[in-house]
């Protein structure tokens, strides 16, 4: 049986949240919330000012703040993030609001770059593009008919 802890919509955290355990939260939290090997879960009613590291977090209700997850994370039609994703798979529904970037680059142990909190991660640079292929020459036109009676 999989352990699953809840925090209440009358609750409210402010600090350092951490938990090896998946997490359900309906309340609110300001601050950090980490769940390394655990699926955390932003009910309908959570709200969240923080940077957030889990396995793969599930988004129902609004976060600002930084997301980092090794597996997914997963914003659904009625959740909302201001923030950064970093994770190697994302899944925003249609409906969703998401504000931000998203980084799903994988490190070569197939885990997100580490992200460190208030760290500001650099875009890849982008892949030099062949160059379009030249349009194709046009037709040559053909001859105008001559409407001059031939003699």
């Amino acid at each position: 049986m999989v352990n699953i802890g809840t925090i209440g919509k009358s609750v409210v955290i402010k600090g350092e949240l951490s938990a090896s355990e998946d997490l359900t939260i309906e309340g609110q939290v300001e601050g950090k919330i980490e769940l390394k090997q655990n699926i955390l879960t932003i009910g309908a009613n959570g709200r969240i000012k923080a940077s957030v590291f889990a396995k793969a977090v599930i988004v129902q209700g609004e976060v600002h703040g930084n997301i980092t997850a090794t597996e997914k994370v997963d914003i659904r039609d009625a959740g909302s993030v201001d923030g950064d994703l970093a994770s190697p798979r994302v899944a925003i529904a249609d409906g969703a609001h998401f504000r931000g970037s998203i980084d799903m680059q994988q490190s070569a142990t197939g885990k997100p770059a580490d992200v460190k909190p208030g760290e500001v991660t650099k875009p890849a640079p982008e892949l030099a593009r062949p160059a379009a292929p030249a349009p194709a020459p046009a037709a040559p036109a053909a001859p105008a008919a001559s409407t001059a009676p031939t003699r």
